[in-house]
C-alpha cells in the first residue's frame, strides 16, 4: 500500500443537525459512495489509483448549512467530482435537509487546498 496517499476523499458532515451516531454514519456512507461513483465516471484512472492505494477517506465537520454549501461551491468551481447528500426526511430530519458532502476522491494536493482548514469530525 502506498503510504503517501496521492489521492483521497473528503466527507464533510453537518454538526449543527445533531444527528444520532447511526444517522451521521449513514449520511457519511451515502456521501462517500455517491462521490466515489461520480469520481469513477469522471476519471477512472485516478479512481483506480485511490482504490488500489487504500481508498483514503477523511471525515471533517462543518457547523452550518452555509458552510456546507460554500464548500460545495468551491468544489464545483474546481470541477471536482462530489455529491451533496440531501436527506429524504424519513426518520430524524425534515425532508430535503442537506446533511453531507462527499468530495472526490481526487488528488490530495487539490483537495487539501479546499478542506485543509476544516476540523476532523
Amino acid at each position: 500500500m502506498n503510504s503517501t496517499f496521492t489521492t483521497k476523499q473528503i466527507i464533510a458532515i453537518r454538526k449543527d443537525l445533531h444527528m444520532s451516531v447511526g444517522k451521521l454514519v449513514s449520511q457519511a456512507c451515502h456521501a462517500s459512495l455517491e462521490a466515489s461513483e461520480t469520481s469513477r465516471k469522471h476519471n477512472l484512472k485516478l479512481w483506480k489509483d485511490w482504490r488500489i492505494n487504500g481508498a483514503k477517506k477523511v471525515i471533517v465537520k462543518v457547523l452550518s448549512l452555509d458552510e456546507l454549501l460554500n464548500l460545495e461551491a468551491k468544489v464545483k468551481r474546481l470541477n471536482i467530482p462530489h455529491a451533496l447528500i440531501v436527506d429524504r426526511g424519513l426518520t430524524q430530519l425534515a425532508p430535503n435537509t442537506p446533511t453531507a458532502l462527499g468530495i472526490g476522491p481526487t488528488k490530495t494536493d487539490i483537495v487539501d487546498k479546499i478542506s485543509g482548514n476544516l476540523k476532523l469530525l
